[in-house]
């Protein structure tokens, strides 16, 4: 069984974040909402509660900081489209796509939300 169970994010400003997340979730799997008026919640393919779902809610004290995180993609074509998706969105491409030297076929793009939250889309073979 898969442990990961789900992300409660804070975002500093929904508005200017959630057009991001409603194109990137859907492109990473997370295709069910569950939005109530306090958490846009983005889910993936299972049944509630075991279905890994993303959550979202502003927090206007929130300040990003250095956590990331990482999602695998399935191929290098999937990397680069996440990357296209990020900049269209208004995220932020803050390194790559490129390889990498953590290990000779990690491809990645790191990227942020608009609100400065860290990401990583990753693609190795080994």
């Amino acid at each position: 069984m898969n442990k990961f169970s789900h992300i409660d994010l804070r975002v500093n400003h929904l508005e200017r974040a959630l057009p991001f997340y409603e194109k990137l979730l859907p492109a990473l799997g997370f295709t069910r909402t569950f939005h109530s008026e306090n958490w846009k919640v983005f889910a993936a393919d299972g049944e509630l509660p075991s279905a890994a779902y993303f959550a979202i809610t502003e927090d206007p004290d929130h300040v990003p900081n250095r956590n990331l995180v990482g999602f695998w993609g399935e191929d290098r074509a999937e990397v680069d489209r996440i990357a296209l998706i990020v900049k269209e969105s208004g995220g932020t491409i803050t390194d790559g796509t490129r390889e990498f030297p953590i290990s000779p076929t990690y491809y990645a793009v790191y990227f942020a939300d608009p609100c400065g939250n860290q990401y990583e889309m990753v693609h190795r073979l080994n």
